[in-house]
C-alpha cells in the first residue's frame, strides 16, 4: 500500500470515528433536559417495570440514565423518587451502588463503565411523550397512494398532457384519443380546437358535447358522447416547511395533500399537524387539519393537488401535554379557541381508573412553573396555553364500604358494608361456616383512624348464638380458621416390600390394610406376617439414656387384605415397614462369553456357586481358549453404595447409572476424556481356579457377573503418551521398552515412571522404582501398555527462589558452624 492510499484510509477511519462519536454524543444528550420532578409516578413505575423485565439492577438503571445525558442531580432525584414509590408499594430498596461514605446521599456513577448488558436496551425510550398524530405518516403502510383504477372523478381538473378519450356512439360512431396541449387545448378532428385546460372534467365533457352538436352530430337524438381520461399526467408539487424530507416531488394528478405529506415523510417534531397550507398561484387555497381525519375521519380539506402547488408545513404555535389516566396520553396541538374539553376528546376520554373531578395542570409563569387545578365544571372553559402539562390522576385504591371475610366460610371474599351490619350478618352473607371451621376463636383485623391496625378477637360460638353482637366498620377483615389450619398435615408413611412405597394422607380409622392398599398392595415376596408400625411418643424421659423414642408394634395381616381381618388402626405420622419372606430370593443370572462350549446366560443355583462351577456348567473351555486372559466383570455396587437386595429394580438401575457416571468422572484421565474406569473388572487367575476348584481364589458368583474367556492373544496394544499409539505383535523375547519403541517411543510429555500394564484378566501392574531406574512390569499376550501424561510443573516465583536459596544458605551456615565447633 503506497503512502497516498494509507493517508486516505487513515482519514476515512478518523472521519468514521468522528461520526460515531458525534452520534454517541447525540444519544447521550437525549435526557439532558429531563426534569425528574415533572415525571408522574406512573412514568416512574413504567421505567421500573421495563427495567425489571429487562433484568436490570438499580445500578444499571441509574447508569443508563446518566449515560443518556441526565445530570447527577437529576439522577439523585430519580433515586429518591424510586425509593418513595417502592416504600408506598411495600417494596424493598436494592440500590447496590450507593456511596457508603456519604450516607446514601450521592451516587458515584461513571458513564464510561456502563455495563454492556444494561446498554443493550433503552428503557428510557418511551419517557418522552409522543406527538398525537405524528405516527400517521411514519407508518409505511399508510402511503395514501391514489387508486388509478377508478372512474374519472367528476371534479377532476383537466390539465396539459392529459389524454381525453372521446367516444361517440349511436347514429354516429367515432372514437378519438386527444392529448391536451400545454395551452390547455384539444384538436377535435374535423371540428377544431377547444380549450379544456383548468376545467373540471364534467364541464369539459359538456363543452365537447356542445361543440359536436354544433357540427351536425345528433347529440341527444340517437347519438351519445362519453368522455374519460386515458393516460394520467404527472404533476410537480413543492413541499416546504417543517417536513422530514422537503423538496419537489413528481406525483400523479390524482394525488392529494395526504399523498404529498406521506411522500415527504410527514411533519417533523416541530411541524404543525393542524395548519398545513396549500398554496396555488401565490394564494392559500386550503388549510388542512390532520386532527379532522384522525378524530372524525373527515377529508374535507384533503384536496386534489395541481401542478406547481406548494404544500407548506409551518411550526406549531401551541402544544400541550396530556398525561395520566387518559386513553391516548400524548402531546396535542391546540388551535385558538379550543379548550381542555377538546383536548380530552382528542385523547379519547378518560380511562376507567381516572379521577375525573379535577385535573392538575402545570403552567409556565415567567421564569418558573405554577400548579393549578381545573375542576370538571371548567373543562369547557379552560384555554390551554403553550407548555401546559395536564395530569389526570387515578382514583384512590380504597373502598368506602368494603368488609372482607376469609377462611372457613363457603363464600369468602369482599362484601358491601351496609348500615348497621354486624359480624353475624356478614357470616350469613358468606353462606355460613364450613364444617371444619374452628368455632372457639376468630379475630377481626380493624383499620384505625391513623391507618394502624388492631386485632379484635371473638368467640364464633357466641356470635352464632347471638349472645355477642359485633358491629362492623369499613375495611374490617374477618378471619375464621379451619381445623386443618391449626395442626400439621396428617400423613402416614409406608416403606419396604410394597409396590408404591411413600407418604400418604392420613384419614381417621385408617388401618394397616388400607395403607397397604393405597400403596398398590404387596410386592412379590412380601411377608404379611412381619409388619412393623412405628409411632411417635410424647412422654419420653429426657433424663434417661434408655428412654424410648418411638413405640414399635408388630402386626400380622391377611395376604388377601380381607375386611374381616382388620385389627390395627393407624395414627397420624405412623411409619409402616413391610418385610420380605425369610426364604424369598429373586433369580440371579450370570453370563459366560468367549471360548467355552456353551456360552450364554446361566441362573445361579446355589448360594455357594463359584467360577469353576460355572465353567463346568458351560461345558469347559475350548481348545483355542486363553485361560490366562480370562476375566470377571462385576458392577462394583459395594463401592457405589447400592443395596442389591432392593425390590425396586427401576430405582436400582437409575441409582446405578448415576453413581457409576460419577465414578467415571473420578477416573477420567486428563489426556483422554474417553478413558473408561476399569474398577468393575475383578482380576482372577483362571488357570489356577481350574487346577484347584473350590479354593480361596475360586470366588463366589454374584448377580450380573460376566465371565469372559478370550481366544489366545497375539497382540499388545500401546496407548497414551507415545509417539504413535499402535498394536504390536506379541514376542516373548521383547521387553516393556521394546513395545514402547515399536510405538515410536515415549513422547516428550510422557510420565515414564507412571506407565502401567493392563492384563487381559483385568489385573493391573505399575512401574516400580529401584534406585534411579524404572522397573517396568512383564508384558503378556493381549496386554495393554498405557503411558500417562506428565503433570504440568508450576514454575517457582522469585519469592520462592529467594526463600529456597536463603534456606540453603542458612543450612550451610549451620553446618559450617557445627564443623567449626568440633575442630
Amino acid at each position: 500500500m503506497n503512502k497516498r492510499n494509507l493517508l486516505i484510509v487513515l482519514l476515512l477511519v478518523f472521519f468514521s470515528c468522528g461520526i460515531v462519536k458525534q452520534a454517541s454524543a447525540q444519544t447521550l444528550q437525549t435526557l439532558s433536559t429531563t426534569n425528574v420532578d415533572d415525571l408522574s409516578d406512573q412514568q416512574i413505575k413504567n421505567i421500573l417495570q421495563q427495567a425489571q423485565s429487562a433484568g436490570y439492577s438499580d445500578a444499571q438503571l441509574f447508569q443508563q440514565a446518566q449515560a443518556r445525558g441526565m445530570s447527577a442531580d437529576q439522577v439523585q432525584k430519580l433515586q429518591t423518587r424510586v425509593k418513595d414509590i417502592r416504600s408506598k408499594q411495600g417494596g424493598t430498596n436494592s440500590l447496590a451502588d450507593t456511596d457508603a461514605t456519604s450516607g446514601g446521599r450521592r451516587l458515584n456513577y461513571k458513564p464510561d463503565s456502563l455495563d454492556t448488558t444494561a446498554s443493550k436496551k433503552d428503557i428510557f425510550a418511551n419517557l418522552k411523550p409522543k406527538i398525537f398524530g405524528a405516527d400517521l405518516f411514519n407508518n409505511k403502510s399508510n402511503s395514501f397512494e391514489p387508486n388509478l383504477n377508478i372512474a374519472t372523478p367528476v371534479n377532476y381538473i383537466v390539465g396539459p398532457n392529459d389524454q381525453l378519450n372521446i367516444n361517440v356512439y349511436g347514429s354516429s360512431s367515432v372514437n378519438w384519443k386527444l392529448t391536451v396541449s400545454p395551452e390547455g387545448n384539444i384538436n377535435i378532428p374535423g371540428i377544431g380546437i377547444l380549450n379544456v385546460g383548468g376545467k373540471k372534467i364534467e364541464v369539459a365533457t359538456e363543452q365537447i358535447k356542445n361543440k359536436l352538436a354544433a357540427n351536425n352530430y345528433a347529440i341527444g337524438r340517437g347519438t351519445s358522447v362519453n368522455v374519460s381520461l386515458g393516460n394520467i399526467r404527472s404533476i410537480k408539487v413543492i413541499m416546504v416547511g417543517q417536513l422530514v424530507r422537503p423538496g419537489t416531488y413528481t406525483l400523479s394528478s390524482f394525488a392529494t395533500v395526504f399523498t404529498a405529506l406521506s411522500v415527504a415523510g410527514g411533519p417533523t417534531e416541530n411541524g404543525s399537524l393542524r395548519q398545513i397550507e396549500v398554496i396555488r398561484n401565490n394564494k392559500v387555497v386550503s388549510h388542512l387539519d390532520v386532527y379532522d381525519f384522525l378524530v372524525k375521519g373527515s377529508q374535507k380539506d384533503n384536496i386534489a393537488l395541481q401542478d406547481q402547488d406548494v404544500v407548506r408545513v409551518p411550526t406549531y404555535r401551541t402544544r400541550v401535554e396530556l398525561a395520566g389516566e387518559v386513553k391516548i396520553p400524548a402531546l396535542f396541538e391546540v388551535l385558538p379557541g379550543e379548550t381542555l374539553q377538546d383536548i380530552l376528546n382528542y385523547a379519547g376520554g378518560f380511562t376507567s381508573n381516572a379521577y375525573t373531578a379535577r385535573i392538575q395542570v402545570s403552567q409556565i409563569r415567567d421564569q418558573q412553573r405554577k400548579l393549578t387545578d381545573v375542576i370538571e365544571a371548567d373543562y369547557k372553559n379552560d384555554i390551554p396555553l403553550q407548555g401546559d402539562k395536564y395530569l389526570v390522576q387515578s382514583i384512590l385504591n380504597r373502598f368506602e364500604n368494603r368488609v372482607t371475610i376469609k377462611g372457613a366460610v363457603f363464600r369468602p371474599g369482599d362484601y358491601e358494608l351496609t348500615k348497621g351490619m354486624t359480624l353475624a350478618q356478614l357470616i350469613e352473607n358468606a353462606a355460613g361456616l364450613k364444617e371444619d371451621a374452628f368455632t372457639e376463636r376468630g379475630y377481626i383485623t380493624r383499620l384505625k383512624s391513623d391507618n394502624s391496625t388492631e386485632l379484635i378477637p371473638f368467640s364464633i360460638k357466641d356470635v352464632l348464638n347471638k349472645t355477642v353482637n359485633i358491629p362492623l366498620q369499613r375495611e374490617d377483615i374477618v378471619n375464621i380458621s379451619s381445623l386443618f389450619d391449626l395442626h400439621d398435615k396428617y400423613q402416614v408413611t409406608i416403606n419396604g416390600s410394597v409396590r408404591k412405597p411413600g407418604i400418604f394422607a392420613y384419614a381417621e380409622s385408617m388401618k394397616v390394610e388400607d395403607l397397604i392398599l393405597k400403596a398398590g398392595g404387596f410386592a412379590e415376596g412380601a411377608s404379611a406376617k412381619r409388619i412393623e408400625v412405628a409411632r411417635r411418643i410424647s412422654n419420653a424421659d429426657p433424663e434417661s439414656k434408655n428412654s424410648k423414642v418411638a413405640n414399635v408394634f408388630s402386626v400380622d395381616v391377611d395376604n388377601q387384605l380381607k375386611l374381616e381381618n382388620v385389627n390395627f388402626a393407624l395414627m397420624p405420622f405412623d411409619i409402616v415397614s413391610v418385610y420380605n419372606l425369610p426364604g424369598y430370593e429373586k433369580q440371579k443370572t450370570v453370563k459366560v462369553e468367549g471360548e467355552v462350549l456353551y456360552p450364554g446366560s446361566y441362573t445361579i443355583e446355589t448360594k455357594n456357586e463359584k467360577i469353576s462351577d460355572l465353567i463346568a456348567r458351560a461345558g469347559g473351555l475350548t481348545v483355542s481358549a486363553d485361560a490366562d486372559g480370562g476375566s470377571l466383570k462385576r458392577d462394583n455396587l459395594a463401592i457405589l453404595g447400592i443395596d442389591k437386595n432392593k425390590s425396586d429394580t427401576a430405582a436400582i438401575a437409575q441409582e446405578r447409572a448415576e453413581q457409576f457416571n460419577r465414578l467415571k468422572k473420578t477416573y477420567k484421565d486428563s489426556t483422554n476424556t474417553n478413558v473408561q474406569p476399569r474398577n468393575n473388572y475383578v482380576g482372577i487367575d483362571l488357570p489356577a481356579i481350574l487346577r484347584a476348584p473350590g479354593s480361596k481364589i475360586d470366588i463366589l458368583l454374584e448377580d450380573g457377573d460376566v465371565l469372559r474367556v478370550p481366544k489366545q492373544q497375539q497382540l499388545v496394544r500401546v496407548n497414551g503418551e507415545v509417539l504413535y499409539p499402535s498394536a504390536v505383535v506379541y514376542d516373548p523375547e521383547k521387553s516393556f521398552k521394546d513395545y514402547v519403541l515399536n510405538a515410536g517411543g515415549f513422547s516428550p510429555k510422557a510420565l515414564k515412571k507412571g506407565a502401567y500394564v493392563v492384563y487381559p484378566n483385568g489385573t493391573v501392574k505399575g512401574t516400580r522404582k529401584f534406585l534411579f531406574f524404572n522397573s517396568h512390569p512383564e508384558v503378556k499376550p493381549g496386554s495393554e501398555i498405557y503411558v500417562p501424561l506428565k503433570p504440568e510443573g508450576k514454575g517457582s516465583s522469585i519469592a520462592e527462589i529467594i526463600g529456597f536459596t536463603t534456606g540453603i544458605a542458612s543450612l550451610g551456615a549451620i553446618i559450617f558452624e557445627i564443623v567449626s565447633l568440633h575442630k
